[in-house]
This record gives C-alpha cells, structure tokens and sequence, in this order.
C-alpha cells in the first residue's frame, strides 16, 4: 500500500492508466473463462454487473490526464451552467437597478421641475403682489392727500386774515368827499375779477346813545352804496355795524383809556379767505391807507 501510494505521487497520470487498463481487463477474462455451455445471453449479464466506475465515468480523465474527449461539452456545460444562470440573475438585478435608477432620476427630475415652477409661480405671484401694494399705497396715499385737501378747504371756508385797511373822514354829514371816494376807488379797483373777499365797514359818530348810532349807520351805509353803486361790489361781500361813539380800542387816551370819538369816520378793513389766498388772483395789491 506504502508502495502504491508512493507510485501514485511520483505517476499520477500513469497510475490511473494502469488502474483503468486493470479494470477492462479483469471482465475480458472472467468472460473467457466461463464454460461455453452457458446461453449466450449469459456475457452482456456479466457484463451489466461490472462495476459502474468503469462503465460511466462522468469526470473520469482519460489517457495522459486529460478529459475524454467525448463528454467534453457536456462536463463544460454541466459546471458553466450554473455560472451562465448566476450571470443572468446578475444581469437582471442589474437591469432592474439600471431601472431603479432611471425611475428614480426622472422622478427627481420631475419633481425638482415642479418644485421649481411652483417656485417661479410663488415669485410671479409675489411679484404681482408687491405691484398690487405699490398700487394700493399710491392710491392711500393719494387719498390721504385728498383728504387732507378736503380738510384744509373745509377748514379755511371761514378763516380770513386782514389784507388792508383804510379810514374815511366825514365832516357833520353823511356826504362823501373827493379824497374819501378816491380811497374808495383804489380799493374797489384792486378787488376787480377777484374772490374770497370780505370788506369789514366799522362806522362811528360822535353822538351819544341813540343818535350817535343812527349817526354812524347813515356813514355806513353812504360808503357801502358808493361801493356797490359805482363798482359793483357785491352787496353780500360787505359787512357793516354801526357802533355809535364806541371808541376803537387800537386808540388810548391820555389816561391810557380808548380815546373818545369827536369826529365821524368810517373803518374798512379788506379781508381774505385763506382758500383764496392760494389763487394767484387773489387781491394782495390792495393798497393800504
């Protein structure tokens, strides 16, 4: 045993010639040796009991260490099936990840697409909004300045600020002079094509009680009539009070008290609206006495 083992290390290929050829050999002549008498159906059952090693090696080598050339393809085929089955499992995972992936990308392109259009929607919507407040403010604030407009007319319809004032001297009777009406008549002719114009007429007589305002009244009235008679002014711009001998406060005595009324005279005073005060026709050239 020590020997053949030794043989078979130093042979290999040699060693299992021999074996093989031992193999055939050994049924060739247990066949020989067999009595002729036997039916002749008698060899192929000897022949079927040979052992299976010798009759169907599937992997056995044949002569020099090499595979017998006739189960060549099919030992190939046996052992590369598998491989061409694993092969095919991997192209198809890899298949289905090349799949995966191009799914995948084309829903992330898709929904950085959409992403990015309702983005853009979001900026256009916020664009439009941004106009829409710009609009929205410039309307407020356009009627806030209306409004504030409104307010400075309504609150000037009765405010006036004194432009002029004159004084007409009267000698005993309500008749007026040539200097008197030609003070009248610088005054009436600075308030032609003009409005928003009052004309304030203060009349005073030195007579006391009922007689100094009857007095004082006919003055008024002498130059409101001269005023509407000779230039038209409008009977509703003229305001006058008959005051009698009340003494004007702007005069002192020498006591310090308002002086005493010992002539007639009529006050006027010009006054403007502070609406018509912004037109450019607004009578500033009254001239002043």
């Amino acid at each position: 045993m020590t020997q053949r083992f030794a043989i078979d290390r130093l042979f290999p290929g040699q060693c299992a010639v021999v074996l093989l050829a031992s193999a055939l050999v050994i049924p060739a002549g247990a066949q020989q040796s067999q009595p002729t008498t036997e039916p002749q159906s008698a060899p192929p059952a000897a022949a079927s009991q040979q052992p299976s090693s010798a009759t169907t090696p599937t992997d056995k080598e044949g002569f020099w260490g090499h595979v017998n050339p006739f189960a060549r393809k099919k030992w190939v085929k046996k052992r590369l099936d598998p491989i061409n089955d694993r092969l095919t499992e991997l192209d198809q995972v890899n298949a289905k990840n090349a799949s995966d992936i191009k799914d995948v990308d084309a829903r992330a392109q898709a929904g950085i697409q959409h992403a990015q259009q309702t983005a853009d929607a979001a900026n256009q919507a916020a664009t439009a909004a941004g106009t829409q407040a710009q609009n929205a403010s410039n309307v407020a604030q356009g009627a806030s300045g209306h409004v504030d407009r409104v307010n400075t007319t309504v609150n000037g319809l009765d405010q006036y600020h004194q432009l002029s004032d004159l004084d007409i001297p009267f000698r005993g009777n309500s008749v007026l002079s040539k200097d008197a009406k030609g003070q009248l008549d610088t005054l009436a002719s600075s308030l032609t094509g003009h409005q928003g114009y009052l004309i304030e007429i203060e009349a005073r007589a030195p007579g006391s009680g009922a007689a100094g305002i009857q007095s004082s009244q006919r003055l008024a009235e002498s130059v409101e009539r001269y005023l509407v008679t000779e230039h038209q002014i409008p009977v509703y711009r003229m305001h006058f009070v008959a005051l009698g001998n009340t003494p004007m406060e702007t005069e002192t005595g020498d006591n310090g008290k308002p002086a005493r009324i010992r002539h007639s005279s009529v006050h006027l005073r010009l006054m403007e609206n502070s609406l018509a005060a912004q037109d450019p026709s607004s009578p500033h050239g009254a001239v002043s006495n």
